[in-house]
């Protein structure tokens, strides 16, 4: 191995380890804990090293958003994949996005609540972005029966994310969080599953 291929190698693993650490210390902390002396700290190297892998914290978030977007394309991907028909695929599906942001909330505040630069919905997406997207598409389509799936798609996205959203936030009454759920999914397959 070159010395240049050894360097791209530890740059890449510190790269992954700044996005790991700053993960790991938001779902332990909070993002308000994660700052760039602190993630400098935790990895053991100077904070210029940190910015010169990243602009700051905002890049740090959307590096992260990015992986989370990558689990959850995997994720559903397995909920559509073990499930039989369409209907039971979304209903898997809306099954695994809800359950995945309850349990990563900090990764999940990441990818949808923070601020970001991340083009989402744009055709120079990132790969992630567009492949958990596409998992929500390939769902949505097969239940539709409507001209525009993507459009569908987005509201069904809007809809599981709000009763994330507000679940999360307390907002809503927790024993009645399965009949909501329930009621969207229902709803959102046009009354034709029980």
């Amino acid at each position: 191995m070159s010395i240049q291929e050894r360097r791209e190698r530890e740059r890449a693993h510190r790269h992954q380890l700044i996005i790991s650490s700053a993960r790991g210390l938001a779902e332990a902390e909070g993002w308000e804990a994660v700052t760039t002396r602190r993630l400098a700290e935790r990895i053991e190297y100077s904070q210029p090293v940190l910015y010169s892998h990243f602009a700051g914290k905002d890049a740090i978030v959307a590096a992260v958003a990015v992986e989370g977007f990558a689990e959850l394309a995997t994720v559903l991907g397995a909920a559509r994949a073990g499930a039989a028909g369409p209907e039971g695929a979304f209903t898997a599906m809306a099954r695994a996005y809800a359950d995945f942001a309850f349990a990563n909330p900090a990764l999940y505040d990441a990818m949808f609540t923070m601020a970001s630069d991340l083009p989402f919905g744009q055709p120079d997406a990132p790969v992630p972005l567009k492949a958990a997207f596409g998992e929500l598409a390939e769902v949505s389509a097969g239940v539709a029966g409507c001209q525009n799936p993507e459009t569908f798609t987005e509201v069904v996205w809007a809809a599981l994310h709000g009763l994330v959203l507000l679940t999360r936030g307390g907002r809503l009454r927790p024993e009645l969080q399965e009949q909501r759920f329930e009621l969207v999914v229902n709803r959102m397959l046009g009354g034709r599953a029980g």
